[in-house]
């Protein structure tokens, strides 16, 4: 099959019998024609028919060396230095459609599969581990072209580090309760699937910060319409169907879902590991995992920035404020930001090197920098568009108020040194729907998190980075004799 159509997309999504709970109600009918998810699911068609379209389909595909099929770049394991850069690219022009805005865009899974499967050798010969079945998996996802929500996270029910569940025969967080010939059963809840229940896959991976619980240490992928799981959404972001109201949420909404797991059998050629909490901790550090959707997602991440600066800029134009001091201070901080950022990816690329297996990480050290950055400056950057737009961002018309008798006085009021009154609530209305609109408090909130605690991250960064070389330089510097211990304070 290989790379599918937006009109694949769509069709496969709409015979699949997904449990789906919005409101307190069982979502019915075609999920693509649901108000709270047509939108969303709209837009990954699109980025699906990118594939196919002839000016650019070299850079969005390659021919699968198994089926000789066109598939998506996202699957591409690269050799080379070059293989990476294409698969960056491929990446820009779905980030570029969407302005970045949907993270969950089907590139980020497709390679979360990709590196898992690169990095199978390190499950080979591990109690209750599978390898073959993650590389089964990532065939199956390119030849297919399958799409993927995830889990990572387990319910927040007491945070603290000693937290243990004394429940077994009803867990809160998800664990296997049962393994049999068919498979295993897995029961309880995982939070954070985003687009949950609007892919054709589900994939859960657990990675315990404490090896405490063999029964909540696995690893797999199901059908999301697999029997006993359920998805619970949150309360929709989408403000309407109206492109002039809602330009960004009537287009790029993701739907946020909590997983329940209601004695879920997963067969056996579908688990990855399980029963084993060493692998569960180790194996998304170990793997390239990181290596490679953390470059996806800075690839994303650039293409934001591009268009929250291009906006600040009309935003500039159309009131004519360009010449301030303070305006120009803070549109640089966006341009600083984003030329940071570029260099660190392009840095991760230059200094990629070719692990074990013959496949070529890009440098981690780079990447780690870059997304320990975005989650600080992004909400600076909404804020900043907040402070150009200043009142203007309050009170605007919507696109009916424009169509009624009332359209002499808007046109005569709302009208911008640049620009008609029309195209200036346009203008606004977009700056609203990225910052002010609960669809873009939302996007701040996720990039504040998308990879974490952020006081996590930095810790790790501050763990992994090699700083002996730099401490042997001041002391040679300063002729010193006695070495220091590291536990030390």
């Amino acid at each position: 099959m290989g790379a599918i159509t937006g009109t694949d997309f769509i069709k496969r999504l709409n015979q699949l019998d997904t449990e789906i709970w919005l409101d307190g109600k069982k979502v019915k009918g075609e999920i693509s024609e649901h108000p709270a998810f047509k939108g969303i699911l709209q837009t990954k068609a699109s980025l699906y028919d990118m594939q196919h379209d002839p000016e650019i389909n070299e850079e969005m595909t390659f021919h699968s060396p198994e089926t000789g099929d066109a598939v998506g770049l996202s699957f591409l394991q690269p050799r080379t230095k070059d293989d990476l850069i294409k698969r960056r690219k491929a990446s820009e022009h779905w980030a570029k459609r969407t302005g970045g805005l949907i993270g969950r865009s089907p590139d980020y899974l497709n390679t979360a599969i990709m590196s898992f499967a690169s990095s199978s050798p390190l499950l080979e010969g591990r109690a209750n581990c599978f390898p073959e079945n993650i590389q089964s998996l990532y065939e199956l996802a390119m030849k297919k072209d399958l799409s993927f929500t995830h889990t990572f996270v387990t319910p927040q029910v007491n945070r603290s580090e000693s937290y243990l569940e004394s429940s077994e025969e009803e867990p809160i967080v998800a664990r296997v309760v049962d393994r049999n010939e068919e498979g295993i059963v897995i029961k309880g809840a995982r939070l954070l699937a985003t687009q949950g229940g609007l892919t054709d896959e589900v994939l859960v991976i657990s990675t315990p910060k404490f090896l405490l619980d063999e029964d909540e240490a696995f690893a797999f992928s199901i059908p999301s319409d697999t029997k006993g799981l359920k998805f619970i959404c949150r309360e929709p972001f989408v403000g309407g169907d109206s492109l002039f109201n809602h330009p960004l949420s009537s287009r790029f909404e993701e739907m946020d879902t909590i997983l329940v797991f209601d004695n879920v059998l997963v067969p056996w050629n579908r688990v990855f590991y399980y029963d084993n909490a060493i692998v569960a901790a180790d194996f998304s550090y170990q793997s390239s995992f990181h290596n490679f959707t953390t470059h996806q997602v800075i690839t994303r991440q650039i293409a934001k920035t591009e268009f929250i600066l291009g906006l600040a800029e009309l935003l500039v134009q159309t009131i004519n404020v360009r010449e301030y001091q303070h305006i120009q201070e803070k549109l640089s901080e966006i341009i600083i930001g984003l030329e940071t950022m570029k260099a660190l990816l392009e840095k991760s690329e230059n200094d990629a090197v070719l692990d074990q297996w013959g496949v070529m990480r890009p440098d981690i050290v780079p990447l780690k920098v870059a997304n320990n950055i975005f989650p600080k400056i992004y909400p600076r950057f909404t804020e900043i568009i907040q402070l150009v737009g200043a009142s203007g961002l309050v009170s605007l018309p919507t696109e009916n108020a424009f169509k009624s008798s009332i359209r002499a006085d808007l046109d005569q009021y709302l009208q911008a040194a640049t620009s008609n009154a029309e195209d200036r609530v346009k203008i606004f209305r977009l700056a609203w729907d990225l910052t002010m609109s609960s669809f873009g408090t939302r996007q701040t909130q996720y990039e504040r998190y998308f990879f974490g605690d952020p006081i996590r991250l930095s810790g790790r960064l501050y763990n992994a980075y090699p700083l002996d070389d730099y401490v042997k330089e001041v002391r040679n510097f300063l002729d010193l004799e006695s070495e220091v211990s590291k536990s030390k304070d």
